[in-house]
Order: structure tokens, then C-alpha cells, then sequence
């Protein structure tokens, strides 16, 4: 693991290291609800928007991320994303009220949205094809294991300081670490200025519109006004999709979807991501309310599967070129399945199964996600690099938050008729689905060395 990160230049590991802090905040809110609710004095529906209002807020700048890249330096652009996150970190650290961390909550999810798809296409744009596979490999690393480290930090902040501590302890870090990666920033993308097409901005409200819509089916419920917001919404993407075909320079090129191979590995990565949120979903409910553990111990139990996680991706990354992409999602499909099936047999009867089940989720995930992601791109030409990773990564995060909404609404339909334990275990039995349409995928992927 280490060898590879050496082998990376000082700017990518700089960029690596921004998005690894900005990407453990997308994870650790969860284990602060319960603080919060107490604290602020709201319900669960409310608080639940500190997650939800996070991604839509990403989901809505991430489209964006080709544009900005040809239209700012690098440098700027890094800086503004940085800078965005800080402000809203700040925020929400010193507020008194519970609207002012939502406010806070939706900034950070407007820069982590600009960074995720950013900082890909450059470490992408500036390595040659055959050294891909490792290298989105390591940037692999650091998403997995970001998300997974999320709640192993919030619990051990939470158990002795404070949910405030969270908000300063990434405001401080992040802040050191934009100041002294200063000089190493470098400016290699090439500047392509076009004209900011206001109405493909506003109609990817659609994209915003249908991850607001996922996420707050369980709470909602099929109403008239979610009726309106998901029927309203696909009619602002056809109206984008349609704007983006006939603009000379789109705000996403939607030719990339004409190359072979680019659309099973862009599901693929979907497909895989949500065995690894659904894994930090999953497991720390069936530690604190199966086996009543404590935060603490539920999020160092998520150590092992993060450390499985970050000596896989770099791996997988070199497989991709020796084996192809086929075989690795074989690989990484079948470990999901027997994951999935020791939460569904064996889930309640010891924290143990929890622990092998999520490092088979998480493991399962490095062998699919950059890989497949390393693969649509490796189906583009250069020029349309930067267009494939933001698609890649609005879709990963529409159908990882699609599939958290899954789960949470069989969670609680299990529920009501059976223990928790038992609810969880039937979750995770119907999620075995997941990995079974991946392998039924894997007939569509092309290789592309």
C-alpha cells in the first residue's frame, strides 16, 4: 500500500489528502444523532437532514465539475472548494441552532461535490493508462476508507468531547493542510472557457430533486408532494439531457455515453459502493441495538473492514491490468454475496459474523468500484475524462443513496412484525440481490487496456 502512495507525486497525494478529510464528513453525522436530537430538541425526520440536505447538496454541484475545471485554474478552483468547506464547517461548529449546522452541512456538500469529481479527473487526466488501475486504486483507498473511518472518529470525539469537536477538528486539519500544500498545487489542467449556460444550471435542480426524493421516502411516504418533486424533477433532467445534446459545449457531454463499455462500469460502481455504505449502515445497528454495544466499541469494530478496505484497493488497481475487469468483479460480487448471507443466517447470533461480513462488504467493494471506475474512463478519450467521472459519480451517489433508502424502509417494515435483530438479518438477505444483478452485468463489460 505504502509503496504505491509513494509513487505518487507530491500534488496528487495533496489532493488525496484534501478529499480524504472532506470525504470522513460525509460519514459522521450518523453517529452524532442521537446528541443532536437531544441538544436541538428535533426529531429524527429533522436531523436526518443533516445527511440527506449533505447529499443532495453534492449531487447538485457535481455535474458542474467539468465546467469548473475548464473554466478555472486549478489552483483557484481547489482553493474556492477548500475555502467553501471551511466556511460551512465553521458555521456549523459556533452556531447556536440546529439550522445553522444544516447550513453548515449544506456547504460542505456543495464543495465535497465540486472536490469528489475534480480531484478524479486531474489524478485521471495526468496518468498514462496502463498506470490507471494502481493509481485510482489508491484514490479508491482513500474514499473507501474515509467513509469507513467516519464513525470510528465521531465515536471516540463523541464518547469524550463533544459533537461541536467534530466541526473543529476538521476545520483545523483541513486548514493546516490547504496552507502548506500551497506550492505543490499545480495548475495541469487546460483551460477551456465557455460561456456559463444558466439554464442547464438550473434545471440540474433535477438531479437534487430526485436524490431528495429517494432519501425522504421513508419519512414521507408516497404523498402529492413527493408525487411532484420526483415527476417535477425527471422533467427538469429531460429538459438537461436535451439542452446538453444540442449546446457545442455542454455542461456534461452526454456522447460519453456512445462509448463501449462505459455504462455497465459506470453501474458497476454504483452497484459496488452500496455494499460499502450499506455496510456502514448496517453493522453499527446490529452492534448497538443487537448486541448493545456502545458507539465507541461499534465504530472501532468498523477497523478491521476499513484496514481490509485500504490494503485491497491499491491491489485491485494492479489486477485490473493483469486480469482484467470481468474477473474482479467475479471476485468482488462473490465476496458481497457471502457477506450479505452471514448478516442474514448468522448476523444475530455474534458481533463476530458482523465483523467478518463487513470486511467482505467493504473488500468486495475494493476489487469493483475504482476499478470499474478506472474502466469507463479507460473507454473515453481524453478530452472526455473529466465529463465520465462526474457522471460516474452522480450516478455511484444516486445509487448508494437509493439503496440506503432501501434498507431503511425494510428495516422498518421488518420491524413491525419481528425483533430488530431479525429485521436486520432479513435486510441483509434481501440485498444479496445487489451483487447477483452485478455478476448478471458482468456479460456487458468491455475491456480496455
Amino acid at each position: 500500500m505504502f509503496k504505491n502512495i509513494r509513487q505518487l507525486t507530491p500534488f496528487s497525494l495533496g489532493l488525496l489528502s484534501i478529499a480524504f478529510i472532506m470525504s470522513i464528513s460525509q460519514s459522521t453525522m450518523t453517529t452524532a444523532y442521537p446528541i443532536l436530537m437531544a441538544s436541538f430538541h428535533v426529531d429524527a425526520s429533522t436531523v436526518q437532514w443533516l445527511t440527506t440536505g449533505f447529499m443532495v447538496a453534492m449531487t447538485l454541484v457535481m455535474p458542474l465539475s467539468p465546467w469548473l475545471l475548464d473554466n478555472i485554474t486549478l489552483k483557484t478552483l481547489l482553493n474556492i472548494i477548500v475555502a467553501v468547506f471551511l466556511v460551512g464547517t465553521g458555521i456549523a461548529m459556533v452556531t447556536p441552532s440546529f439550522a445553522g449546522i444544516i447550513i453548515g452541512r449544506l456547504l460542505e456538500g456543495i464543495a465535497v461535490g465540486a472536490l469528489f469529481p475534480t480531484f478524479q479527473s486531474v489524478i485521471m487526466e495526468n496518468t498514462d493508462k496502463e498506470k490507471r488501475g494502481v493509481t485510482m486504486g489508491v484514490v479508491g483507498l482513500v474514499m473507501g476508507s474515509a467513509l469507513a473511518v467516519g464513525p470510528i472518529i465521531s465515536g471516540i470525539v463523541l464518547q469524550w468531547i463533544s459533537w461541536r469537536a467534530l466541526f473543529a477538528l476538521f476545520f483545523i486539519v483541513l486548514a493546516i493542510l490547504i496552507i502548506s500544500l500551497q506550492r505543490v498545487i499545480q495548475n495541469t489542467h487546460r483551460i477551456k472557457q465557455s460561456k456559463f449556460d444558466w439554464l442547464s444550471a438550473i434545471t440540474l435542480i433535477g438531479f437534487g430533486g430526485v436524490l431528495y426524493a429517494i432519501a425522504s421516502l421513508p419519512t414521507s411516504g408516497l404523498t402529492v408532494f413527493w408525487w411532484l418533486v420526483m415527476v417535477g424533477s425527471l422533467v427538469l433532467l429531460a429538459l438537461f439531457v436535451t439542452r446538453q445534446l444540442k449546446l457545442k459545449q455542454p455542461f456534461l457531454d452526454l456522447m460519453v455515453f456512445k462509448y463501449q463499455g462505459f455504462i455497465p462500469a459506470m453501474l458497476l460502481t454504483g452497484l459496488s459502493y452500496s455494499g460499502l455504505i450499506i455496510a456502514t449502515v448496517l453493522m453499527p445497528l446490529f452492534y448497538q441495538r443487537v448486541f448493545n454495544l456502545t458507539p465507541l466499541w461499534s465504530g472501532l469494530l468498523m477497523v478491521p473492514a476499513a484496514v481490509f478496505l485500504s490494503q485491497l484497493n491499491p491491489r485491485a488497481g494492479r489486477l485490473l491490468n493483469q486480469i482484467g475487469l470481468k474477473k474482479l468483479v467475479y471476485l468482488g460480487m462473490t465476496m458481497m454475496i457471502i457477506g450479505y448471507s452471514l448478516l442474514g443466517v448468522f448476523g444475530t447470533q455474534s458481533w463476530v459474523f458482523g465483523l467478518v461480513a463487513a470486511m467482505l462488504l467493504e473488500g468486495g467493494n475494493a476489487f469493483i468500484m475504482m476499478p470499474a471506475v478506472t474502466a469507463a474512463n479507460n473507454a473515453l478519450p481524453k478530452h472526455l475524462v473529466s465529463h465520465g467521472t462526474a457522471i460516474v459519480t452522480t450516478m455511484r451517489q444516486v445509487i448508494g443513496a437509493g439503496s440506503v433508502v432501501v434498507a431503511s424502509i425494510l428495516v422498518t417494515t421488518f420491524n413491525q412484525s419481528m425483533t430488530i435483530g431479525q429485521s436486520l438479518s432479513l435486510t441483509s438477505g434481501w440485498f444479496i440481490l445487489v451483487p447477483i444483478i452485478g455478476l448478471l452485468m458482468t456479460k456487458y463489460i468491455r475491456e480496455h487496456k
